[in-house]
């Protein structure tokens, strides 16, 4: 029996050195075969650090509110009664069923010049489309699922008896939410955060859409990584790169060291 729990324990690990470890450690490799110099000048580039600066500000607006998004619709689900519920539950998983790149198109169809609302836009000198609003929205709807996918079984397992309690006892709707239930969810929540980040810093399919890849102006952090392999400056695409994975593990860093020990929550 031991001896099977380190066999699956060391098949685990492998496969997990070859998935993770592996190709970071090739990007390692390819930036010092290509050259530390010009990973590092990729880096300091004026375009590169826009980029940056488009992929934060990306991130910085889109996980807030599919947090805030998340865990409405997670209670709707989850404790509510309603008409479609079904088809609600079901359109929450939409964006990891379709393919980014239509996701892009769609908005493209949206708010392009012929599209349902992009004349509107237009005649209000509101630019969506190859600009930061249209980028915003790509986002947004590709990371929608993470929190509410996380917080939806955790309340399923904690149920609802606190919750009642706390009503019976005259708490308010938004005393009761503060009180009991985000405690109950605040791990779960704290998942689906990390995971829409990851998934926000490492958009590329929908954002190259609608983005327009100008450089200097639209251009996030991955679309400078394609932007700088197409150019033959692999050292470069690669420093990039490396960047946006030490922020995600970072992000997930923080997150495990924070989290305190089981029982002492």
């Amino acid at each position: 029996m031991l001896r099977r729990k380190l066999t699956l324990r060391a098949v685990a690990f492998m496969y997990l050195l070859m998935i993770l470890v592996g190709p970071l450690s090739m990007i390692f490799w390819r930036i010092g075969k290509d050259g530390v110099t010009n990973a590092w000048e990729a880096l300091i580039a004026h375009d590169t650090i826009h980029a940056f600066q488009v992929t934060l500000t990306i991130a910085i607006i889109a996980v807030p509110l599919n947090t805030i998004f998340g865990i409405v619709v997670s209670l709707a689900i989850v404790r509510k009664k309603f008409p479609g519920k079904g088809l609600v539950n079901a359109f929450v998983d939409l964006p990891l069923a379709l393919s980014p790149v239509v996701v892009g198109l769609a908005l493209f169809l949206l708010y392009g010049r012929t599209g349902w609302f992009g004349s509107w836009f237009i005649a209000h000198h509101i630019q969506i489309l190859f600009a930061l609003p249209a980028m915003v929205l790509a986002t947004i709807f590709v990371s929608v699922p993470f929190v509410a996918r996380e917080v939806v079984p955790t309340l399923r397992e904690i149920g609802d008896d606190q919750e009642q309690a706390a009503r019976t006892l005259g708490a308010t709707g938004w005393q009761t939410f503060w009180r009991i239930t985000l405690p109950s969810i605040r791990w779960a929540v704290v998942y689906g955060v990390v995971l829409t980040t990851a998934r926000c810093l490492g958009e590329f399919g929908a954002v190259a859409v609608v983005s327009g890849s100008i450089q200097g102006k639209t251009e996030t952090a991955t679309l400078r990584v394609d932007e700088e392999y197409q150019n033959l400056n692999y050292a470069g695409a690669y420093g990039i790169s490396l960047v946006l994975a030490a922020i995600a593990i970072l992000v997930l860093i923080t997150m495990t060291v924070s989290r305190p020990k089981e029982g002492t929550s």
